[in-house]
Order: structure tokens, then C-alpha cells, then sequence
């Protein structure tokens, strides 16, 4: 596990190895007490989620139900969950 210490508006990018295309950037955008609120900008083909709502759909996958696991909502700027 890669561990970064970032400040409120710093980001990482996730990219591909070798390549200059950028997969995922994550900004910091606010740290308040124990908690903090964090953005995703990737393209639309890439879904990204909490990790207990990734383990709901591994779940719904291996059950079957594939086609309302994979739908990806549509998210409107900026969405907060």
C-alpha cells in the first residue's frame, strides 16, 4: 500500500505505467476533524465507489446480476455522498 500525506487542494494522479494518460486525479478538498471529503475526476467508462458499495456489487455479480450491478449512476457536479 502507497501511503501520501496531501494538504486540503493537493491531489495524486493515477495514471498508466509508461504512458502520459491520466486515469484518476484525487484532490483533498476539505479536512475537517476526523474527516475528509475527497474528489474523483476520471472519464465516464471508469467507475469508482465506496468501498462498501464495491463490495455490494462484487456481491450482486456473483449472484447474477450483473446488469443492475454495473449500471453507473449519474452523478451531478459536484456530487457528495
Amino acid at each position: 500500500m502507497l501511503v501520501l500525506a496531501r494538504k486540503s487542494r493537493e491531489a495524486v494522479v493515477i495514471a498508466h505505467a509508461g504512458e502520459l494518460r491520466e486515469l484518476v486525479r484525487i484532490t483533498v478538498i476539505e479536512i475537517a476533524g476526523d474527516k475528509v471529503k475527497i474528489g474523483f475526476e476520471a472519464k465516464n467508462d471508469l467507475a469508482i465507489h465506496r468501498d462498501e458499495v464495491w463490495q455490494r456489487v462484487c456481491g450482486e455479480l456473483r449472484e447474477g446480476n450483473a446488469k443492475q450491478a454495473i449500471e453507473r449512476p449519474k452523478y451531478g457536479a459536484p456530487y457528495i455522498d
